[in-house]
């Protein structure tokens, strides 16, 4: 996958994080959850940086969400919080693009989701973010820019699960295989996506993930 280091590693599996940050909670009024509410993505929406988000016929609003991903590098199952960065390969950005009308037509989202081009994933791997072991207390900012404007904003600390907690708790569920993709939520500022623009995702000590939006 071209803008993507980590291919010819295909995730099984593309496991997603919902209302995972507090201010997000608050934008839609809505309690904080007490364990992390999950649903998958299809593999085969994956894109690389710089490739378009295709914006299919008849779907309605389309919007971006940001977030940090994280690369499974070891098989994981059942592993404790303290030793789930030990099966980390290393942290990418993300965007967990969504149609949004269908979304909120159906009681699950795998339609809405899984749309081909629906997930881009990169510029890059990193794995020596410092301390590792507090990835999601740290205050590296993470913002999603679309047209050179800024519209979303937040830090990693604002995170109800950190990452350790995450893999603990999906390798409790299901076993993580190495490529297995987690995105961690995203901070508040969703909002629509239209053909011709230019959408970025920049966490903070990985860089810039962008790609540009195209009509089917």
């Amino acid at each position: 996958m071209e803008g993507w280091s980590l291919s010819p590693w295909r995730p099984t599996k593309i496991v997603c994080v919902a209302l995972n940050y507090r201010e997000h909670a608050r934008e839609l009024g809505m309690n904080i959850p007490q364990v992390p509410l999950l649903f998958l993505k299809a593999p085969s929406a994956l894109v690389g940086a710089n490739e378009p988000v295709v914006i299919p016929d008849g779907v309605g609003r389309v919007d971006y969400e940001g977030e940090l991903a994280v690369i499974i590098g070891r098989r994981a199952r059942r592993v404790a919080s303290e030793e789930a960065l030990d099966y980390v390969y290393g942290f990418t950005c993300a965007n967990d693009v969504t149609a949004r009308d269908l979304q909120k037509q159906e009681t699950t989202w795998v339609r809405a989701k899984s749309y081909d081009t629906f997930c881009p994933v990169g510029p890059h791997v990193v794995s020596d973010i410092r301390p590792r072991g507090q990835i999601a207390s740290l205050d590296l900012g993470i913002r999603t820019i679309v047209n050179g404007i800024e519209r979303q904003s937040s830090t990693l600390g604002d995170m109800i699960f950190d990452v350790p907690t995450l893999v603990s708790f999906i390798s409790g569920i299901m076993t993580l295989e190495p490529g297995d993709i987690i995105l961690t939520g995203t901070p508040p500022g969703v909002g629509p996506l239209r053909p011709g623009d230019t959408v970025g995702v920049e966490i903070e000590g990985i860089g810039m993930l962008a790609n540009p939006v195209t009509a089917e």
